[in-house]
C-alpha cells in the first residue's frame, strides 16, 4: 500500500501547492536522516553530480523515510531507463531528470518511470514496494517525474516540454541555465537580465500547462523569493555547502573573539 506521506506529497505537487526541499550530495545517511526530520517536504539526493553511488542513494532514501516527515527524491544521472528505474525501485517518490531538451526527451523520462500501459518500467520494486505500490497502477498514480530545464534547447522548447502527458513538473538547474543564456559562469551578473527573463518564461510555461515549477536555490532567502515569483517548489542549497559555510563561520567567530589570525 502506498504511504500516506507519498500520496500527500504527490497531491500537493500536482495541486501546485508550495513545497520546500533540501539537497543532499554526500553519502552520509545519518546526516541525511537528521535533515529529513527538520520539516522539509522532501529531500533530494543528487546521483548526477553528488558524491554518492547506488548504495548511497539506497541508504539515503531509507534514512529519509526513517523520519516519517519528508519524502525522498533522486536527481538521476541521466535520462535513462536503468537509472530512473533503479532510483524508483530503491524507493524514490520522484525523479528529477537532467538535460531535457524537448518534448521527446520528456516523454522518454515519463515512460521510464511508469509501468505499462503508461510506460515501459520493468517490474522489480525491491524496496519501493514497501512505500509506493506495489500494484503498478498505484505506483503509476504516485510516482512523480520532473524534467530539468537547463539548456538552450530546453528553454526554447519549454512550452512543449510542459505539455508532455504524465509529466508532473519542471525543475530549473540555475547554474546550467545561466550558462545557457550566455553566462560565462553560474551567477554571471552580465546575464542577470536574460537569466531572470528565462526564469519568468519557465514559471509561466508551467503555470499555463497546470504543472509544478521547481528550482534549486542557494539559500532559504532565495527560495522564499522564488516562491513569490511563481515557483511552486524550491530546493535549498546542499549538505556539503552548508557544512563548509557553518564550519567557516564558527572558525571566523572563534578567531575574531580570540583576536587571533591564521598564520
Amino acid at each position: 500500500m502506498t504511504s500516506q506521506l507519498a500520496l500527500e506529497f504527490a497531491r500537493k505537487i500536482r495541486a501546485r501547492e508550495q513545497a520546500v526541499g533540501y539537497w543532499a550530495v554526500l553519502d552520509a545517511p545519518v546526516a541525511t536522516e537528521r535533515i529529513g526530520r527538520l520539516g522539509y517536504d522532501y529531500v533530494a539526493l543528487d546521483a548526477q553530480h553528488g558524491l554518492l553511488g547506488y548504495s548511497g542513494v539506497l541508504n539515503g532514501l531509507m534514512a529519509i523515510d526513517a523520519g516519517h516527515t519528508a519524502v525522498g527524491m533522486v536527481r538521476v544521472e541521466a535520462n535513462d531507463f536503468t537509472a530512473i528505474g533503479k532510483a524508483l525501485d530503491a524507493g524514490a517518490v520522484g525523479v528529477i531528470v537532467p538535460l531535457i531538451n524537448n518534448a521527446e526527451d520528456a516523454a522518454a523520462a515519463v515512460a521510464a518511470a511508469k509501468y505499462p500501459p503508461l510506460g515501459g518500467r520493468s517490474y522489480g520494486p525491491m524496496r519501493s514496494a514497501l512505500r509506493i505500490g506495489p500494484v503498478p497502477a498505484e505506483a503509476n498514480a504516485t510516482t512523480m517525474v520532473f524534467a530539468m530545464i537547463e539548456t538552450p534547447e530546453g528553454l526554447a522548447n519549454v512550452k512543449e516540454i510542459c505539455a508532455t502527458p504524465g509529466l508532473d513538473g519542471i525543475y530549473v538547474g540555475p547554474s546550467d541555465l545561466a550558462i545557457a543564456v550566455g553566462g560565462a559562469f553560474p551567477g554571471d551578473p552580465a546575464v542577470e537580465t536574460e537569466f531572470n527573463a528565462a526564469l519568468e518564461t519557465i514559471a509561466e510555461a508551467a503555470a499555463s500547462a497546470g504543472i509544478a515549477a521547481g528550482i534549486h536555490t542557494p539559500a532559504g532567502t532565495v527560495a522564499a523569493q522564488r516562491l513569490t515569483q511563481g515557483y511552486t517548489f524550491t530546493t535549498i542549497a546542499s549538505d556539503l555547502t552548508h557544512l563548509e559555510q557553518i564550519a567557516k563561520s564558527h572558525l571566523d567567530a572563534a578567531r575574531s573573539a580570540a583576536g587571533t589570525k591564521k598564520d
